[in-house]
């Protein structure tokens, strides 16, 4: 199993949007990174639903239910999707200035490469980030 951060910006497509949706797919990727990292999602990875530019925080978890297709927003056959489904509101979003502050994951993508619309997580990052939102 493979662990990702997908960011979305609240105005556009909200957590609580998705809750209601139940069910989308992750469409209007457009950077080959972060593409390649929807191309090698797998069905049952777990995701981090991440509010960017305003909120600046996770706030909850989903996980992928249908592997990368043809996005259906563009003809372009160089973009895909995959399908997500809402999973769990964290009990504390997790500011990205709490991440920041965080000594074990001042490596984690959502630093490093902050303008990654998606992004890959490690396992010990997503535990650190689910204690933190325990608390």
């Amino acid at each position: 199993m493979n662990y990702w951060l997908i960011k979305s910006e609240p105005i556009k497509y909200s957590w609580d949007k998705f809750v209601e949706d139940k069910i989308t797919f992750w469409d209007g990727v457009r950077n080959y990174t972060a593409r390649n990292f929807l191309k090698a999602m797998k069905k049952g990875d777990k995701l981090f639903f991440y509010h960017s530019n305003e909120g600046l925080e996770i706030v909850g978890t989903a996980k992928v239910v249908k592997e990368h297709y043809q996005d259906p927003t563009t003809p372009e056959p160089a973009w895909v999707v995959v399908d997500v489904a809402a999973v769990k509101k964290l009990k504390n979003a997790v500011s990205l200035a709490q991440i920041k502050a965080e000594p074990a994951l001042q490596d984690m993508a959502l630093i490093k490469s902050f303008r990654l619309s998606v992004q890959p997580v490690k396992k010990e990052e997503w535990d650190i980030i689910i204690k933190m939102a325990d608390k």
